[in-house]
């Protein structure tokens, strides 16, 4: 499978050690940036070539991350054909049923909330849950009319 991968400067080091993991499991990884430390670079110029990336190639998925995960989520549900979904460190059913139910093929990461081998962890489960189809299927043709 094909992963894109994006952060700003708060989910630098994360995004680094989820790349790294990724390629050691057999993933094919694109690393949208950032490339580099930069406190003062804004999240769109990285988000928007990943979840651009995934709306283009349907069996990819992408992660980004951000402090939050919040605004990263936000632009990167602007892009027709994405559907990202936040996760900060709470019941992990909300990651199984944003693939479930919404098939989220972003998942937005807050790199402040959580350590690494939390997010792994959540990673995992993201990439195994398949999407149930359905009448889950109908609702998410009305995304994008």
């Amino acid at each position: 499978m094909k992963i894109h991968i994006a952060t700003d400067h708060a989910g630098l080091e994360l995004k680094n050690i989820i790349k790294g993991h990724l390629i050691s499991e057999g993933y094919n990884v694109t690393d949208h940036g950032a490339h580099e430390y930069d406190a003062l670079d804004d999240y769109p110029d990285f988000i928007f070539p990943c979840a651009h990336a995934v709306a283009d190639d349907p069996e990819s998925r992408g992660i980004i991350l951000g402090g939050s995960g919040q605004g990263e989520s936000m632009a990167a549900n602007r892009v027709k054909g994405v559907r990202a979904a936040v996760y900060y460190n709470g019941p992990e059913s909300i990651v199984k049923l944003s693939r479930e139910h919404n098939n989220a093929n972003v998942l937005s990461l807050g790199a402040r909330f959580m350590d690494e081998d939390e997010i792994l962890a959540v990673i995992k489960m993201w990439l195994a849950e398949p999407f149930a189809g359905g009448r889950h299927q109908r609702r998410i043709d009305k995304l994008d009319l």
